[in-house]
């Protein structure tokens, strides 16, 4: 455990007022009746959501609103960090910016706080930084022993240099061709939009009026008796699932909506200037064997000069970031250009021997990042390396820039300006050392208590723990029982995840109130592997569906929704272009040979195309069995012209595809080439999903 200096501010908070965060319904019931709230904030995200729990903790009457879920943004699509900043650090020490190196220390004082009052949301990682020089062995050593030194009784663990035979030992896929060594040194991980969730579940808690799905259609004004001036006084809200406006009133309005931060500021006055310069930040997800399962890995010059990281994360791995200007919007779409970029990278520093294939790419996702100039300052153009909190002359209050791990003390830094211009009552923050729902009985080995009082598996119990904590405990009671001998309870959403029916159930006490909400943020099975998300969908409509009374249509509309979140904005797409029936053949003559030949095992009529009855035909006469939906899907991710057949040219297609790595995990292809190897043999063929790649 991260020992901190003020972990004693949290002895001042009284126990949360509710055992249970209320319903959504309720919550709606507060923000209507309440005459007047102390403190209102819109944005749900990291920031928006501190500064509800820093206001709520303080004594402060407090509510939130989020016109979209909690985290639907640019929180939960982060590189999974929880850091202070090596290259923050090196440039503050380069250019002698004393911005910068105060910005460096206060993000590590708040990355031990964040794994202090969220244990089992987050974890000290090791980042290995690989030298393929001798000169950068010391100047990097020095850099990283400077961020050890920075973060003083709040460093995680001690930075280390490894020999080369030691770095490929512990980072086996590693480029080894020119490897002087490495250097290792620890930063935080986390799971982002279930931190945000947290935050958000614990100001409810605390007594917060909190509503996701609620859009600030315009602000209210009232004029200053005292002044004459018009002043904001609160903000016409509007309920999104049910269409329904009314007033919520309160001497203070804060804006922490990240990317929209100049929607904002514009109710306020439409003549303000823009302050919000949104940068893309573009992320993919790989299967987990494409780096060790505790060990990070860091790119600190990229072939442009930016910095790719390569992490574990959920058992997956995760690369990323990109970073280039964008417009803004709630639904930005990973472009393939960067998806390339960055699995270009990450071939520059993996061996030659694990081929980096376009097919691997399990999900894809871009995040506005919202990086804002001051407008107090002289230079308006200049990008503030630091969040900025601005008080407009009618009184609105703006905290933008920053970054995720520094949310807590953005937060205070906006409560405390909102105390002083707004003359409210309370005191000094003491949000620091708090702990976040399902943080404080929480422990490394509570999983196994769930194991044995509830008959899960190990792997479930596991997910359990780390992702709801001490609250682990209500989602299993929830789970269903499984018919089965082992697990008792516990049923699997998609086989090759832990998530399992009862978290949608649970979900639904957590606000959730669509199925993009669960797929992507109360699971995380969209960021994971989008094929396995859309798989769940149906089972997880039926279940929202039952819990909160849908009727056919409805479900149709959330099925549909879903789909196209999945499809673009979370890399769909760029799988159907991968394969389409507009896909160029570049198969040798030999290659073509072998692959009609394994066509025709099934295609025995020589019709020139496959149906579910070949492929059923061909399974019998080696004594394997397959349900009908699923062979259906197995062709369905072929057939490029939805014409209910696989025809030999879009069997061509698919294997010249899977030959240039732009597809991997073809069900249908393992399925074939697996028969044609063992139709003497007659051994049963494995036809689950490998990969699933994009």
């Amino acid at each position: 455990m991260v020992n901190l200096a003020y972990v004693e501010a949290a002895e001042c908070v009284s126990e949360p007022v509710n055992r249970e965060p209320p319903s959504r319904e309720a919550q709606l019931l507060t923000l209507q009746n309440t005459s007047e709230f102390d403190i209102l904030v819109i944005g749900g995200g990291a920031t928006g959501c501190g500064c509800a729990l820093d206001a709520v903790t303080r004594g402060l009457k407090t509510a939130l609103v989020e016109r979209d879920d909690f985290s639907s943004g640019t929180s939960s699509r982060s590189t999974k960090l929880i850091h202070g900043g090596v290259r923050y650090l090196q440039k503050a020490i380069m250019k002698l910016d004393i911005e910068q190196y105060r910005m460096v220390k206060e993000a590590l004082h708040e990355r031990a706080n964040l794994l202090e009052i969220a244990p089992h949301l987050s974890a000290p990682l090791p980042i290995m930084l690989p030298i393929y020089k001798w000169w950068q062995l010391p100047y990097y050593w020095i850099g990283i022993k400077l961020y050890d030194l920075v973060a003083g009784s709040n460093c995680l663990k001690s930075s280390y240099v490894l020999s080369k035979s030691r770095a490929l030992e512990h980072f086996p896929m590693l480029q080894k061709d020119k490897l002087v060594g490495a250097i290792v040194y620890y930063d935080g991980q986390h799971n982002d939009a279930r931190m945000n969730l947290a935050i958000a579940l614990t100001a409810a808690r605390y007594g917060a009026a909190t509503a996701n799905y609620m859009e600030v259609v315009s602000l209210l004004k009232k004029t200053d008796p005292q002044t004459g001036k018009e002043r904001v006084s609160g903000a016409r809200c509007k309920d999104v699932l049910t269409g329904q406006e009314f007033d919520v009133r309160a001497k203070c309005v804060i804006n922490a909506t990240g990317p929209f931060t100049d929607t904002v500021r514009k109710m306020d006055d439409k003549n303000a200037t823009a302050i919000c310069q949104p940068s893309a930040g573009v992320h993919i997800v790989m299967p987990g064997y494409y780096s060790p399962e505790s060990m990070g890995l860091l790119d600190p010059a990229t072939s442009d000069g930016r910095v790719i990281f390569f992490l574990p994360w959920q058992k997956m791995t995760i690369a990323g970031t990109t970073d280039t200007p964008t417009d803004v919007t709630p639904h930005p779409i990973p472009s393939e250009e960067d998806i390339n970029f960055i699995l270009n990278e990450v071939r520059n520093y993996l061996s030659c021997d694990v081929e980096v294939r376009r097919g691997d790419v399990l999900a894809a996702w871009s995040g506005i990042r919202p990086l804002v100039t001051d407008p107090k300052s002289a230079d308006t153009q200049s990008i503030s390396r630091n969040h900025v909190v601005d008080i407009s002359e009618s009184g609105l209050i703006t905290i933008a820039g920053g970054k995720w791990t520094t949310y807590r003390s953005m937060a205070e830094d906006t409560i405390n300006a909102a105390i002083k211009t707004h003359d409210l009552k309370a005191g000094p923050s003491r949000t620091v050392g708090l702990f976040l729902q399902g943080g404080k009985d929480w422990s490394p080995t509570l999983y196994i208590r769930l194991v044995q009082d509830y008959g899960l598996e190990s792997e479930v119990a596991q997910h359990l723990a780390a992702t709801y904590g001490d609250k682990a405990f209500e989602v299993a009671k929830m789970a269903s029982v499984t018919g089965k001998r082992w697990p008792i309870v516990g049923v699997r959403l998609v086989s090759e995840f832990p998530y399992i029916e009862a978290e949608v159930k649970y979900g639904i006490k957590e606000y959730a109130c669509t199925a993009v909400d669960m797929i992507s943020r109360r699971t995380r099975l969209a960021f994971l592997n989008v094929q396995a998300a859309e798989e769940a969908l149906p089972r997880i409509v039926e279940l929202m569906g039952r819990e909160l009374n849908w009727d056919d249509y409805k479900k149709q509309e959330e099925l549909e929704t879903a789909r196209k979140f999945l499809y673009y904005e979370m890399g769909y797409k760029s799988r159907s272009e991968q394969l389409t029936d507009r896909s160029e053949i570049s198969l040798r003559p030999s290659d073509v040979d072998r692959y009609k030949k394994r066509f025709h095992k099934f295609d025995a009529d020589q019709k020139g195309f496959i149906t579910i009855v070949d492929v059923q035909r061909v399974l019998e006469s080696i004594n394997v069995q397959m349900d009908e939906n699923t062979l259906h899907e197995i062709l369905n991710e072929v057939d490029l012209n939805k014409n209910g057949q696989v025809e030999l040219n879009e069997f061509l297609q698919l294997m010249s595809a899977i030959q240039k790595g732009r597809v991997s995990g073809s069900r249908l292809a393992i399925l074939m080439k697996t028969a044609e190897e063992n139709l003497d043999r007659r051994v049963p063929i494995p036809v689950d999903r490998s990969c699933g790649g994009l």
